[in-house]
């Protein structure tokens, strides 16, 4: 049973990303960024990122386009890609909650046998379908590519920075549901830890990200 405090502070925390996630699509609405889909990563990011995510937006906005300090750059490199995550598990695991015969589309019953691993891979078909698109709309209009080679770009750009946000978002999932107790999509619990998941993927893709742009696979941003 979790102490009322805690659910009070995580309830805060929830209600503290959806607020910030308004505050940055108020912000984007009035300043539209110089790449269209940085529009709808702002507000994404602040979902899970909340206080945090506003400041980064302020503080890479003060800077000319592609002038940021290197390490900020990456860390926009990492919400960009993290947006189109959330927005697929985002997506995932409301479709589990209302539909949860989708699940056997993805392996319950024949691949697994846990529910959560199915809804798993749901979420990173969702998450890696929604990523690479991101990621599209950012390279192929700067670089003007069709959209094979646009196609192409994105993956080379984003499939190791993607994979490595769902291993740390997997990562404490999997503590919380299997070491702490399982939740649903329908409790408090199971969004505050997915929102903690997200700030751990951030944390796992940042190197993965930094060696992207380095690398020049990536745009920097």
């Amino acid at each position: 049973m979790i102490p009322q405090w805690l659910h009070f502070l995580m309830s805060l925390s929830i209600g503290s990303g959806l607020a910030s996630g308004l505050v940055l699509a108020f912000a984007v609405w009035r300043r539209p960024g110089k790449m269209a889909i940085m529009n709808w990563v702002w507000p994404l990011v602040g979902l899970f990122g909340g206080p945090l995510a506003i400041w980064l937006h302020r503080r890479h906005g003060a800077y000319a386009y592609g002038q940021a300090p290197f390490p900020l750059m990456v860390s926009v490199a990492a919400c960009h890609c993290g947006a189109g995550c959330s927005l697929g598990d985002l997506i995932a695991e409301s479709l589990i909650l209302v539909a949860p015969p989708v699940l056997y589309w993805f392996g319950l019953a024949t691949l697994w046998n846990e529910p959560i691993f199915a809804g798993w891979t749901l979420d990173f078909v969702l998450a890696f379908l929604l990523g690479i698109a991101f990621q599209y709309f950012s390279i192929a209009p700067m670089r003007g590519l069709g959209p094979r080679d646009g196609i192409v770009a994105a993956l080379k750009a984003d499939t190791l920075s993607l994979v490595a946000w769902q291993a740390g978002m997997y990562g404490v999932m999997a503590i919380v549901q299997f070491g702490i107790g399982r939740t649903t999509a329908d409790s408090v619990e199971f969004w505050f830890a997915m929102q903690v998941a997200m700030l751990a993927g951030f944390a796992v893709s940042y190197p993965v990200n930094w060696w992207l742009l380095k690398a020049g696979i990536k745009e920097k941003m």
